[in-house]
This record gives C-alpha cells, sequence and structure tokens, in this order.
C-alpha cells in the first residue's frame, strides 16, 4: 500500500470508529462552563439548629429548577448547613438531609444539570471556626470526605467548600483548603477512580474580589495565599463573590459606579492569568433598578473570559426569598429584569447539547 492510501485508509478508520463508538460519559462538569443560579432556602434559620423542614428552612422545588433550566442555565448552587447534615463533628451523616440534598442532585441529574454542594457556614461549626480545638481541621476534612462517599457521581455533582469562611484568617483558610482538596484526591485514588469531582476552592473572607489584594487580620491577602492553592487532578476553581451594590454586601437597592466593577473585575481576571488559576464566580447579584443592572452587566461581561473563568452561579432565587431585591426568583408576571443581563451571559458559555437537553429536561 502506497502512502496516500495508507494515510487515506487511517483516516477513513478514525471516521469509522468516531461514528460507530458508544461516546463517553459525559456530564455537566466536563468542559462546559457553569452558568447558573443558587437556591436559597436550605441555609435558612441557622440559630434553629436542627431546625424543621418547611418551617424554618427548605429544599429546592424541581419545578423551579426545571424553569431555570429550561432559560439555558446548566448549574444550581445548593447552600446547606454543616450542623444539619453532619449533627455530629466527626459523625455520621445525617440521612434525612442526605435524601434532601440526593433528591436535589436528582431532580438536577433528570436535567442535565449539576449542583454544586455549597457548605454555608462562614468558616464556623456552632459557632466556633475551624482550626480552633473544638472544631479541628481534621473535622472539616471528615465531612467532605463523608460528603464525597455519599455524592460519588461527579458528572453531575461539584463541591463548594465552604461558602466565605470569614471567621478564619485567610491564610488559616487557605491551608485548611489544600489540605481537604487533598484529602479528597487521596480518597478517590485510593478507590481507583479514573476521574475526580471538580471543586470550588473559595477565597479567604468574604472571598470579594474587590477585595482580593488587600490583607485581612492575620496581614495576609488573598491574592498571596491562593496562589498557591493547587489541586493534585486538576479539577478545581477558585471561588469569588462580587455583589454591585454600595457596599459590596448582597443587601442594599444602590449600586456603585459600574466603571468602578469593571475594573474590579478586569483585576480579578488579572490576577487569575498572572497566577495560572482559574475562578468561578459564585455570588453576585444587584438589585433591579437602571443602574444596577448596568452593573450587572459589567459583572457578566467580566466573567466572560473563559481562559480564566469557568462559569457564574447568580444570588439568588427560591420561594422563601420573599421582597428580597436581588432575588430572581419568577412571579406571575414573569421572570425579573435581571434575567434579561444573566441570559445575555448565557452566549459566551457553550450551552449544553440539543440532544442532551430533549433528554433531560420533561
Amino acid at each position: 500500500m502506497n502512502r496516500i492510501s495508507f494515510v487515506s485508509g487511517a483516516l477513513l478508520f478514525l471516521m469509522l470508529a468516531c461514528f460507530s463508538s458508544p461516546p463517553a460519559a459525559a456530564g455537566c462538569l466536563d468542559g462546559k462552563p457553569l452558568v447558573g443560579v443558587n437556591l436559597a432556602g436550605a441555609e435558612f434559620a441557622s440559630e434553629k439548629l436542627p431546625g424543621t423542614i418547611f418551617k424554618d428552612y427548605v429544599y429546592p422545588d424541581p419545578a423551579d429548577m426545571r424553569h431555570f433550566r429550561e432559560l439555558g442555565m446548566n448549574t444550581f448552587r445548593l447552600p446547606f448547613l454543616w450542623e444539619r447534615v453532619q449533627p455530629q463533628l466527626s459523625g455520621e451523616l445525617d440521612a434525612g438531609e442526605v435524601k434532601r440534598i440526593a433528591d436535589t442532585v436528582a431532580a438536577a441529574t433528570a436535567m442535565d444539570a449539576c449542583v454544586i454542594l455549597d457548605v454555608h457556614n462562614f468558616g464556623q461549626y456552632r459557632g466556633q471556626p475551624i482550626g480552633s480545638p473544638e472544631v479541628p481541621r481534621e473535622a472539616f476534612v471528615d465531612l467532605w470526605l463523608r460528603l464525597l462517599a455519599a455524592f460519588p457521581d461527579r458528572a453531575h455533582v461539584a463541591f463548594g467548600l465552604m461558602n466565605e469562611p470569614a471567621h478564619m484568617t485567610v491564610a488559616d483558610w487557605a491551608a485548611t483548603a489544600q489540605q481537604t482538596l487533598s484529602a479528597l484526591r487521596k480518597k478517590e485514588n485510593a478507590k481507583g477512580k479514573s476521574a475526580s469531582h471538580l471543586v470550588l476552592v473559595p477565597g479567604g473572607g468574604w472571598s470579594g474580589a474587590h477585595s482580593w489584594q488587600g490583607k485581612d487580620r492575620g496581614g495576609v491577602a488573598n491574592a498571596e495565599a491562593f496562589r498557591a492553592v493547587r489541586d493534585p487532578a486538576d479539577n478545581y476553581l477558585i471561588e469569588v463573590h462580587q455583589y454591585g451594590d454600595s457596599n459590596f454586601s448582597g443587601t442594599q437597592t444602590e449600586c456603585i459606579d459600574p466603571a468602578r466593577l469593571r475594573k474590579v473585575m478586569a483585576d480579578m481576571t488579572q490576577w487569575a492569568k498572572a497566577s495560572n488559576q482559574r475562578l468561578f464566580l459564585g455570588e453576585f447579584g444587584v438589585a433591579a433598578n437602571d443602574r444596577c443592572l448596568q452593573v450587572l452587566k459589567e459583572i457578566i461581561d467580566g466573567a466572560g473570559d473563559r481562559t480564566a473563568w469557568g462559569g457564574w452561579t447568580y444570588w439568588a432565587a427560591g420561594k422563601w426569598l420573599g421582597t428580597y431585591p436581588f432575588s430572581i426568583q419568577p412571579e406571575a408576571g414573569g421572570d425579573k429584569p435581571q434575567m434579561a443581563i444573566l441570559k445575555s451571559g448565557m452566549g459566551r458559555p457553550a450551552p449544553l447539547s440539543t440532544a442532551s437537553s430533549a433528554a433531560g429536561v420533561q
């Protein structure tokens, strides 16, 4: 066989193999940008532990998830409390809470969407910070190893280590996050897994992009501490938050100058590229007035550089949010004004395949 015939034959063989072989199993986390919303409720009433389901706290309604999925979102960040899912440090997980989380994961899986498990505890357990004698780092690692065992589906589950660990110093949190990340990968390898869960590693303090370069009470900045954080499996994102209101708190209806927010996002992107890191915008939001919607556009545009950003989840939706001005929970009159801006940002990520969407959304 001459060289031309050999090459042609090889190409034909490869083409036939591509069309005849079954596709590799892939989930919504495998390389697709994540765009979605926080579904608030399970983290409510942290002062009432364990609390009563449907009275003090609530898990997402699958109908709400389907609504956002049909709008093009593929990711749901699920905040919940450590104390509810693990009532005793280093003890067994609560079967009822695990079932409620699993039901949310099952609903998302049926829609070919991802759920980010977000431990929404601000770096503490029952009022004591991680790393204290009362809550040693090993207890936090134990929590995540148990969650790994309970939720092995890497295709539809990602791990958000800790929401806004403000009750710890930045340095302590960075060390804790690295220890936990390494322990998760060691456990996955011990089980012979060929792939790993995506892990979101939040910055310290309030995880704010606007304060990334500022030093905390321990004299360390997120920009310094998280430059060196690395995942042995290289399947992670550094999570940041960025609200657009006047004090960056997610509580005010007045917003900052859009140009200022544009610079915040540009500086965050520059840090990621210089540090060889990629980012995830886990929380952001604004009220529905003209100036704030301009700010929201700057946030979405700023997180649009896919070399630096892996995606975002807006804060927030959920039936129990009531009159919270940042909420995008749909009402009888339709979607909130913020949704139009968010949908414009979904145009940049590659959407889920038509076939997957048709199969997943009932």
